[in-house]
């Protein structure tokens, strides 16, 4: 009886082991740069984030019905548990095809005062609505009454595996993002608002990753997430190889019955949020959200026409910046002292992007329109060609 117990738990453990997403270090894809503890955007103490994924349906579209291949993702800054407790922010868009709202308040006052959310394009109403009055129903303010609030809502197109103008985020959906928001590992791939997208040639969606920084005699941490649904095939280079030509007639997308569209190779969007609790004032953030972008163009991202490429920088530092009353006194990291920030952030945008693909799983959607992860084993064989992966 014990050896039979024994091979159960082992049968557990491996099924286990298993079922976890590998990541792109599983696969032996060389990072510069080095990771937090679960190479995630929660590495940054405080941070929280949660999904609800929305997957139905197969074959023809019917408006309304499905399939449906979409969700939603939000991202706390310091937790939903804190409520009210703004951060210093700052956000940056490369090519403005897209949509984040609540920005310009951000911008103006310096503070992100809300969680973010990442949907897709055709819900950001919705959930920006289910967002304000959630904070209604859990005294988000604590008590005051206040008479504006702005969240930040972002979104990319998913509509080549999306019944989206069946609107089918709902209000629950919103809820259930944020009440499962978590420290921690975060799942990646086909999940949350990432559920639907496609990214240079291959299934997409959301990924994320982390870098720990020395300046002086202090250690801080950059995490980014992104929704990434952007670039053409021809353009991935992953780890300094031209992946992208070199699988250029491997598992492409099939379109069965596109959308009506005017979508061309190489529009999309994505969506990065890099978190830090380096003790950064907005302008630095600002100048943080900047570098995000070489973080996309390392990967094959090259900010098309069609694209919506929107970013968002925040600090965890300085929790007692924002009072509405009082004069208060902050700490801030001389600008000469910021190229480790921008090098971490470049590395971490890279990463979480590349994290994303890994994860993905092909999906079929749509009318039959399907999207194919990318294939590890051949990814491998690629680096290896190039001896970017030793045997």
């Amino acid at each position: 009886m014990k050896n039979i117990l024994i091979v159960i738990v082992l049968a557990l453990i491996s099924s286990q082991f298993y079922a976890q997403k590998p990541r792109a270090r599983d696969l032996g894809i060389p990072f510069g740069g080095k990771t937090g503890e679960f190479n995630a955007i929660t590495d940054v103490k405080g941070v929280e984030v949660g999904y609800s994924t929305i997957i139905s349906g197969e074959g023809e579209n019917i408006i309304g019905k499905g399939p449906i291949r979409t969700g939603v993702t939000a991202i706390f800054p310091r937790g939903k548990a804190k409520k009210f407790s703004p951060v210093y922010a700052n956000w940056y868009s490369l090519n403005g095809n897209g949509e984040m709202t609540g920005t310009t308040w951000v911008t103006e006052s310096g503070f992100l005062e809300t969680p973010i959310m990442i949907t897709n394009t055709n819900s950001v109403g919705v959930v920006r609505d289910a967002v304000l009055k959630w904070y209604v129903d859990t005294d988000w303010y604590k008590g005051e009454d206040w008479w504006y609030t702005y969240p930040v809502v972002a979104e990319t197109y998913d509509g080549f595996l999306n019944d989206i103008y069946g609107f089918h985020v709902k209000e629950k959906n919103v809820l259930e993002a944020i009440e499962n928001s978590s420290s921690g590992k975060i799942t990646e791939g086909n999940v949350g608002g990432g559920t639907g997208m496609l990214c240079l040639g291959f299934k997409g969606g959301t990924g994320t990753s982390s870098r720990v920084l020395k300046i002086k005699d202090s250690t801080y941490t950059i995490g980014a997430i992104v929704q990434s649904n952007f670039g053409a095939k021809f353009n991935l280079n992953i780890a300094g190889v031209p992946v992208g030509i070199e699988l250029k007639d491997t598992l492409n997308y099939e379109y069965k019955a596109p959308p009506k569209s005017r979508r061309q190779e190489g529009d999309g969007s994505i969506i990065v949020v890099v978190a830090t609790d380096v003790p950064l004032l907005p302008h630095q953030l600002k100048r943080v959200a900047q570098r995000i972008p070489l973080g996309i163009g390392i990967v094959g991202g090259r900010g098309s026409n069609g694209s919506g490429d929107i970013f968002l920088a925040f600090s965890t530092a300085n929790e007692k910046a924002f009072n509405r009353d009082e004069m208060t006194t902050v700490e801030t990291m001389s600008n000469d002292l910021l190229f480790p920030v921008f090098q971490a952030t470049v590395q971490a945008v890279e990463e979480a992007i590349i994290n994303a693909m890994v994860a993905a799983e092909t999906m079929e959607g749509i009318n039959g329109n399907k999207a194919y992860a990318i294939p590890h084993d051949l990814l491998i064989e690629t680096l290896r060609k190039y001896n970017r992966i030793k045997e």
